[in-house]
């Protein structure tokens, strides 16, 4: 069995149907609260893509997804591109070529700290000047128990480890939110449609019930 079939093989154990039908249901409201980070107008690049549920709900008139799960090819929308390989390096995307990305529960992920520097590293390559980079990550901070009960977990990171390396790549985060989203989907984010826009409106919420990150950064003009 290689790599690629391991991966679809674990992520189809982890989410079944049912499951992924509600995360789709989630992320398009929490794109809805998310959008103002992302140009409708422009062109945005989901790595680590894997169901699309991110990608195939925010606006924008170019779409980039990469993952490297066979099973992202068949969930994107007609508007979105595949490009089903390892997240790093990028070598087949142009510089500059990109006015925002999304980094979604995937540097844990990465097989060490060198690793998520060179893709924060090459989303800054990949960036137009005044683009951003969205991340959204597991707070080991937050998650300590919870954060190695998945197999793949690889990396702990904070919310101020993931900002330093942003300023190393170049980058200027002006958002920085510790606790946002709850740890998964199955853990307490409320279900039903209105309260989770009622959950996304209330920040002191967040501080009770957030464990992941959020990182919004701007790339620099040198």
């Amino acid at each position: 069995m290689g790599a690629l079939d391991e991966v679809q093989d674990l992520y189809r154990v982890r989410f079944d149907p049912a499951e992924r039908a509600a995360k789709n249901g989630l992320w398009k409201i929490i794109c809805g609260h998310l959008q103002r980070y992302f140009p409708a107008d422009g062109t945005v690049l989901d790595l680590g893509a894997g169901y699309c549920e991110f990608i195939n709900n925010i606006k924008a008139a170019g779409k980039i997804a990469v993952d490297m799960n066979p099973d992202t090819i068949a969930c994107a929308a007609p508007d979105v591109k595949v490009i089903n390989r390892p997240v790093v390096p990028l070598p087949f995307l142009e510089s500059a070529s990109v006015d925002a990305a999304f980094v979604s529960n995937l540097l844990e992920h990465l097989a060490d700290k060198a690793q998520v520097m060179e893709l924060i590293r090459e989303v800054y390559r990949l960036l137009k000047p005044g683009g951003r980079i969205v991340i959204l990550m597991p707070n080991i901070r937050f998650a300590y128990r919870e954060y190695w009960d998945f197999f793949d977990h690889q990396v702990p990171l904070t919310e101020k480890a993931v900002v330093e390396a942003c300023i190393m790549a170049g980058f200027t985060p002006f958002k920085v939110i510790p606790a946002f989203l709850p740890y998964t989907t199955k853990s307490r984010l409320p279900q039903w449609g209105f309260l989770v826009r009622l959950y996304l409106a209330v920040p002191l919420f967040w501080r009770f019930f957030g464990k992941q990150a959020l990182v919004v950064a701007e790339k620099r003009v040198r």
